[in-house]
């Protein structure tokens, strides 16, 4: 630290040619010497302790946290901008890649069944945003949803899980636009992949046109989100074109004798593939991390991520039929199984086509990711979770230029060295865990409003929460496990039941939705819950290794870094705030007046929530 002094020549000669300085990053009071940072980690107990129990509210989350970016994103959106967003950001590798990889190797013709599977389980976590996303619409996305209703820790948990999803997610498509390309300039999929012999397996194929479409997606970032979704809109509707001429031209040399056998590896394989192909839902999360944007989030966020889920789903179902019925599933290609399954059939030029399709649609993805992965940083360092740095939104563009540089640039760097099968069952795992958390979050919303909710009512959504969570989690491994077994089935299905019809019968709700809700509450997010945890016991060991491993890389941030620095700016902001005689620590943020404020029947009506009692 400069004394007064320096802000003069010195320090003004330095910042000429550093742009960023140790307050951008760590601006706490745990990190102004080694003697704070020093208590501050021997808090680390108590301080985690309170960061566990401690809840944002939502007009925290709306207005000051939101401040903390200096300036305010642009309303610029409507619901045909979001169902485009949607449908760009959905379709991409996941249809065009994956398809091939699990139809060969997984499901045959039945993946068809794995992607209707894997949709219903994107479609049940879509209400569950869609409700959030309308009651709390900042960038933040389920970051923001997560810290006002399960906490800071489980939101920092989910916040790294969705940061690694987004950097995946890219990495992937980026691979995958290299393969489609090169089929584009008739070469093999694999040519431009550069072999480094003396890196590990699965991390020696160097892609470096990956790296540079992440850049050029990155300049389209960061100038504007209206130009992205203009640029996003345009070709996304030559997408939706070559999709239907895929079918169409697809369906004329369908041959029957394809489908058979129609279930090759039996039941275990379809749900095993709809684990992975749950890769080519993934995205329409970003669509909720718009909301800050949207001009009128009640009307345009249903419609925009309900109406491009259920195009999606449609078009991926008749995608796969129609490859299905092209080419028997032991020949359809694992690199680019669309324009290979057309030239296989006699029809060369139209592959240039698809795979001039395949190219539009794994662009609109990455930029659509882009958009929405910026957003997410952005919002978790507005909480200082992350270096603050990250949140600054730039006042000419009304865009978060720091966090869309840095992500897309960790994307081209995964993306270089590593291959699209490792990429797509981590991804899985992260995107998997994160909407069962939202879902988790949802019944507790619905059915826990403090200083409303009655101590014994608490318990009981406590322990049915618990029962669903853990009879899911039985049930998947189970199914991991015992490849002909049914006993446990009898055992786990029925108390995953029994604990939703409690939820129902014997928890009242404490909070009604003010302008969206969920439909069949508790049973569709309990739903959610079971089907998301049920995939992620089909995904393989070395996955969750590697899952295991990211996460223990997040607890060693956190502990040393993102812990402190949340703590003191949710302490500064409640001492500044505390004149209502609360203490900081139970309320985190904002001002807490309305959150007991209960409508007619106990039922609390109001937008804001309130802290998890210290008990």
């Amino acid at each position: 630290m400069g004394g007064a002094s320096d802000a003069g020549g010195g320090g003004t000669m330095r910042r000429r040619f550093c742009l960023c300085s140790k307050d951008d990053f760590l601006p706490e009071a745990s990190f102004r010497s080694w003697g704070n940072y020093w208590a501050a980690f021997n808090e680390t107990p108590a301080r985690l302790r309170d960061r566990v129990l401690t809840r944002s509210l939502e007009t925290t989350e709306l207005h000051e946290v939101k401040a903390r970016s200096q300036h305010e994103m642009k309303r610029t959106l409507t619901w045909w901008d979001l169902i485009w967003f949607g449908i760009g950001a959905v379709i991409g590798a996941g249809i065009f890649v994956l398809t091939g990889l699990e139809a060969r190797e997984h499901a045959g013709p039945a993946v068809v069944l794995s992607f209707v599977v894997s949709g219903i389980s994107a479609m049940l976590s879509v209400f569950c945003y869609t409700e959030f996303a309308v009651e709390i619409p900042v960038a933040g996305g389920s970051f923001a949803y997560l810290r006002v209703e399960l906490g800071d820790f489980m939101a920092f948990i989910a916040a790294g899980n969705i940061l690694l999803e987004y950097v995946i997610g890219g990495a992937a498509v980026a691979r995958s636009w290299t393969s489609y390309f090169a089929t584009l300039l008739n070469h093999k999929p694999e040519d431009f992949v550069i072999k480094a012999h003396g890196l590990a397996n699965g991390y020696n194929e160097l892609d470096p046109i990956a790296v540079c479409i992440c850049g050029i997606i990155c300049i389209f970032a960061v100038l504007s989100t209206k130009g992205s979704s203009r640029l996003n809109y345009i070709a996304s509707i030559v997408h939706v074109l070559v999709i239907i001429f895929i079918i169409v031209a697809g369906l004329t040399k369908a041959d029957t004798k394809n489908y058979t056998p129609f279930a090759p590896f039996k039941v275990r394989g379809i749900f095993q593939a709809s684990a992975v192909l749950f890769f080519a839902y993934v995205g329409f999360d970003a669509v909720s991390t718009m909301a800050e944007e949207t001009k009128n989030p009640a009307r345009d966020i249903p419609i925009g991520l309900i109406g491009s889920m259920v195009v999606t789903t449609i078009a991926y179902c008749s995608l796969v039929i129609t490859l299905c019925l092209m080419q028997p599933y032991t020949q359809i290609d694992t690199h680019a199984p669309f324009s290979v399954a057309f030239e296989a059939v006699g029809m060369d030029w139209a592959k240039y086509i698809v795979a001039f399709g395949a190219l539009k649609g794994m662009t609109t993805v990455l930029l659509v990711g882009a958009v929405g992965q910026a957003r997410y940083l952005t919002h978790i360092a507005r909480t200082h979770m992350m270096p603050p740095w990250f949140a600054k939104v730039n006042e000419k563009t009304g865009t978060p230029v720091n966090a869309t540089v840095v992500m897309l640039s960790a994307t081209a760097v995964i993306a270089f060295f590593t291959k699209l099968d490792i990429l797509s069952n981590l991804l899985s795992i992260s995107t998997l865990f994160i909407f069962m958390l939202v879902a988790v979050a949802l019944l507790v919303r619905r059915y826990y409003v403090s200083g409303v909710t009655k101590p014994a009512d608490r318990n009981k959504l406590i322990i049915c929460i618990l029962l669903i969570v853990g009879s899911s989690i039985a049930t998947a491994t189970y199914w991991g496990l015992s490849e002909h077994g049914w006993v446990g089935y009898v055992i786990t299905v029925p108390i995953w039941l029994l604990a939703t019809v409690a939820l129902r019968v014997f928890v009242p709700h404490a909070r009604n939705p003010k302008l969206w809700g969920v439909p069949l509450v508790p049973w569709l997010p309990s739903a959610s819950i079971a089907i998301n945890i049920f995939l992620l016991g089909s995904i393989d060991r070395a996955s969750f290794e590697r899952f295991g491993m990211w996460t223990g890389f997040l607890l060693l941030y956190y502990f040393l870094f993102g812990l402190h620095a949340s703590y003191d700016t949710a302490k500064e902001s409640g001492e500044t705030k505390g004149n209502d005689g609360l203490e900081w620590k139970k309320v985190e943020e904002g001002n807490v007046s309305s959150t007991t404020n209960a409508g007619p029947g106990g039922v609390n009506n109001s937008s804001e929530a309130s802290a998890i009692p210290s008990t």
